[in-house]
């Protein structure tokens, strides 16, 4: 993939190459080797069960959530195999830049402090990755909303890895998921939706996002099928490492 600054003509990586000739169903007319994984909110705060408790989930959303962790753990191993970039994208709450419009919307004072009940709240361990941990050379975009695009360099980015389509996965549907997709969609990025590799913490919300999903904004498609329209692994694949990725944006 071109990792200078321009951006190119689009349909490059919509029509080139022989997977775009031969793709069917939802990756018609996809290069499998423009696309990108977009990693969203596998973090404590919102993927371990002990930090949970106030959302009162069900044994089938637990094991949902456990689910969807352990299949995007196995699309980031396959991703990086065949080198398709991985882009980590986490929220950063900061204590000292609040959002006021959350708060008024959980009941709070438009200028009320953080709670120690806060998510991924920098710096604490809820803020820190859950199952699955960035690799040395891969990107970390840290948000303050919920899109991975508002107010991020994703864009620009993904732009400069000559990305043209992107799978989004982690946590949740109905939120974090649903709003990284559709900036991505209105941003002109194809975007493929692994629905067992995300979830949500009411089985029922989280099929009702799919459907919405499916309808306005994304090919949702099983971690399987995304799997089988990767590149072949390639022989100079590195191994993952353990350590943490550089920021990229605040």
């Amino acid at each position: 993939m071109s990792t200078d600054d321009s951006t190119g003509d689009v349909t490059d990586g919509l029509a080139a190459g022989t997977s775009a000739s031969t793709a069917t169903g939802p990756f018609a007319g996809l290069n499998n080797r423009a696309g990108a994984l977009l990693v969203v909110d596998v973090q404590r705060s919102f993927a371990d069960l002990d930090y949970l408790g106030d959302y009162g989930l069900d044994t089938a959303a637990e094991d949902a959530i456990a689910a969807a962790i352990r299949t995007t753990a196995a699309l980031v191993h396959t991703a990086r195999a065949a080198g398709v970039p991985v882009v980590w994208i986490e929220l950063a709450s900061d204590p000292d830049r609040l959002w006021a419009a959350s708060n008024w919307l959980r009941g709070k004072g438009f200028d009320e402090p953080f709670g120690a009940d806060e998510p991924c709240v920098i710096g604490t361990p809820g803020a820190e990755w859950y199952g699955l941990i960035p690799g040395i050379d891969e990107p970390l975009i840290q948000k303050r909303h919920y899109s991975g695009f508002q107010d991020t360099e994703l864009h620009a980015l993904l732009q400069r890895l000559g990305v043209v389509w992107v799978a989004v996965a982690g946590l949740t549907t109905e939120c974090c998921i649903a709003a990284t997709a559709t900036d991505a969609f209105q941003l002109d990025y194809p975007v493929l939706i692994p629905s067992d590799a995300t979830a949500a913490y009411e089985v029922r919300v989280h099929e009702n996002s799919l459907e919405i999903l499916a309808l306005t904004t994304a090919h949702v498609v099983t971690s399987d099928e995304l799997v089988g329209f990767f590149p072949a692994p390639t022989a100079s694949a590195t191994a993952a490492s353990a350590l943490t990725g550089s920021v990229v944006s605040a």
